[in-house]
């Protein structure tokens, strides 16, 4: 190797012209090949998976509440929406919201999808996108055990009734005539209520209404065999999301048609559901 010395500095005359060369032509190489992956869309990095923000008022059980031990939301409307997920391909994430904040939430695209025994109705359909439903529904009654005095839809007439605010249970309770019709925040307000004599009956849908004289009410509550409607519940979207309806839609219809869907109805319900909600 020759140097030139100036002053006390010696300076590279002649490099390794051969190194040189071959970076020169690996730089070359690496630069063609990544134009080449570039051009037929191929991304370095796994693309990410979509992750929705899901809805849920969690005081409805069996169709949404949070576990005390593990505080994960659990329930019937959870395990829907998440296999609905797997199957077209992302993510969701549970938020717990007040149900009368559902569907403002849904409009200011604060949440993506709401999910939470919602009865699908006209006046809901102007402002979000429903589903095909995921479960037939209807609204019954909740009185104290020992209460002998409503035995029908007619004896409710003239009652103090508890419901849940913005539900279907108030707008049917608010048909009721002459009915004193009490608006709580949370849905075990009203049952709370009703066991302490502030009111003399809950209007609320009958699944929900089952578990809670099933479990917390157990033996100071009664359901009445009285079925005021029937509903069909659907998962809301904000309106004009044509392409998460799409994927929750065709999501519902792969789960119903290999049985998964079944199986989360039976575990949740105790029962096979109706043959007219597995052929929608």
């Amino acid at each position: 190797m020759n140097l030139i010395k100036i002053g006390p500095v010696f300076q590279l005359k002649e490099f390794k012209r051969e190194e040189i060369m071959l970076k020169q032509f690996l730089l070359a190489s690496f630069a063609c090949a990544l134009a080449v992956v570039s051009g037929f869309g191929v991304s370095t990095k796994a693309e990410a998976k979509s992750v929705y923000t899901v809805a849920m008022d969690a005081a409805y059980p069996p169709f949404g509440s949070q576990d005390l031990k593990s505080k994960e939301y659990v329930g019937y409307d959870v395990d829907i929406i998440k296999a609905i997920a797997a199957k077209e391909g992302f993510a969701v994430k549970i938020r717990n919201l007040q149900f009368d904040g559902l569907i403002p939430a849904l409009r200011t695209g604060n949440i993506d999808i709401a999910i939470n025994d919602i009865t699908i109705t006209p006046d809901r359909a102007k402002n979000v996108d429903f589903s095909h439903r995921y479960y037939i529904a209807g609204l019954g009654v909740v009185v104290q055990k020992n209460n002998r005095t409503i035995r029908t839809a007619k004896d409710l007439e003239g009652k103090r009734l508890g419901v849940s605010i913005g539900s279907t249970g108030e707008e049917a309770a608010r048909k009721i005539k002459n009915a004193d019709v009490h608006v709580y925040n949370q849905l075990n307000e009203a049952y709370l209520e009703l066991r302490n004599g502030g009111v003399d009956a809950v209007v609320n849908d009958i699944p929900t209404n089952d578990y809670y004289v099933a479990t917390a009410g157990r033996g100071a509550v009664k359901a009445l065999p009285v079925a005021l409607t029937q509903e069909d519940l659907g998962i809301a979207v904000k309106k004009g999301n044509t392409k998460l309806l799409t994927q929750i839609n065709d999501g519902l219809a792969k789960i119903k048609k290999d049985g998964e869907f079944a199986k989360i109805y039976h575990k949740w319900f105790g029962k096979q559901p109706p043959k007219a909600l597995l052929h929608d």
